[in-house]
């Protein structure tokens, strides 16, 4: 439960005012002092995110904001990163100790809108008395976080909730691709990027699900693909590799043997495959001095020829012969460029799908298409159709 990426994990984002006793909710829920707790308002300042095990439903993680009423030119930058929380919230749970005001309101039309369930909750109900009509209309929990007061309760409701996220939380990355007992080749080249020692995520938890499904798989490198497929006696049900590795797996894995990326297994699993897909289809539509936003949810080290800044630049630039300029946006929150004539995204594997579908949003919502690393790769080496064949979108 420890090691379960926090991507895999539901988001829990506490909101409310300050000193309404946010951090100590967390910590009376999760019994633990997770959070800095104290009587001076403004304790919490940007958004704190623990990752720890919410019994008995799991892994999960606790989002601490600052205050709904920070005060002064530091105190709206805090409050807009709690409203920046919103875009990778699962469930909220709004605090209170007094009556519910425009503030409060305002944050409930905003959840209502993004549909992220939510619960209310009185807090500090030991010191003083809890009324229905103090909440204008909305069902309130009366908790006190020091005493203990109700917070069975408020567990027992979180917990209903969470049961619901996890029937429609995550697809299979897999799903419909290697059935149980098939058999799926994994493509892992070994470059300056790879970690010593270790595979990065993506393909760690490909290799799981992959696993989950009762289903077997070989991992290799490029160099060895065609040798390794020659030894199998048997076709794999699929061929997944590392987009920058697409040209030379096209050419050893035979045209009837399905073949995608790991992008674009987690293009579908975090957003929507096929706005993903359209957008990689604009490309042909870039001119001379458009913009194109990269956008990166880490923040690893840059290498030399780094796939997002080096590498897809000059993809583009040659395929489509035009002077694009690249603006770049590396880290947890997204603030949308609507000047850009396009939005490329990682895979994504450090996002909750929340988090994935919040930035696709935006982008819709500026008008701007969005695609990702492994579909611009595709894309441009002419293996976009294939690549998208085993969804059935080719």
């Amino acid at each position: 439960m420890a090691g379960t990426p926090k991507s895999n994990r539901p988001h829990i984002a506490i909101f409310g005012r300050r000193n309404v006793g946010k951090s100590s909710l967390i910590n009376a829920i999760t019994s633990q002092t997770l959070s800095i707790v104290s009587d001076t308002p403004g304790t919490t300042t940007d958004p704190v995110e623990k990752a720890m095990e919410l019994l008995p439903f799991g892994p999960v993680v606790f989002i601490d904001t600052a205050g709904l009423d920070d005060e002064g030119d530091l105190g709206r930058l805090r409050m807009k990163r709690s409203e920046d929380v919103l875009q990778k919230t699962d469930i909220a749970i709004l605090v209170v100790d007094g009556a519910v005001e425009s503030t409060e309101l305002q944050l409930v039309e905003k959840l209502d809108r993004l549909g992220i369930p939510f619960l209310l909750v009185f807090n500090k109900c030991d010191i003083g008395s809890f009324s229905e009509n103090a909440h204008g209309g909305l069902e309130g929990l009366p908790v006190s976080a020091k005493t203990g007061k109700g917070v069975a309760q408020l567990k027992e409701r979180l917990l209903g909730i969470l049961e619901g996220w996890a029937e429609t939380a995550t697809l299979s990355l897999t799903a419909g691709l290697v059935p149980p007992g098939g058999l799926a080749v994994l493509v892992v080249p070994i470059d300056s990027e790879a970690p010593a020692g270790r595979l990065i995520l993506p393909q760690v938890q490909v290799i799981r699900d992959i696993l989950d499904n009762d289903a077997l798989c070989i991992v290799m490198k490029e160099r060895e693909l065609g040798y390794g497929l020659q030894l199998l006696g048997r076709k794999p049900d699929i061929v997944i590799t590392d987009s920058q590795a697409f040209l030379k797996v096209a050419g050893d894995v035979p045209e009837d043997v399905p073949m995608t990326s790991f992008s674009i297994l987690f293009a579908r699993q975090k957003g929507d495959l096929e706005m993903l897909a359209a957008g990689a289809r604009t490309i042909g539509c870039l001119r001379d001095n458009d913009t194109v936003l990269i956008s990166e949810a880490c923040t690893h080290h840059a290498v030399g020829d780094d796939i997002g800044t080096v590498k897809i630049p000059r993809l583009l630039r040659q395929f489509t012969g035009k002077k694009l300029h690249f603006k770049y946006a590396k880290g947890k929150y997204f603030d949308m460029d609507k000047e850009a004539a396009l939005v490329i995204h990682c895979g994504g594997c450090m996002l909750n799908r929340r988090a994935m579908i919040s930035r696709m949003t935006l982008s819709q919502g500026s008008h701007v298409p969005m695609t990702n690393y492994g579909m611009v790769i595709a894309y441009t080496l002419g293996l976009f159709e294939r690549a998208l064949r085993p969804f059935g979108l080719s």
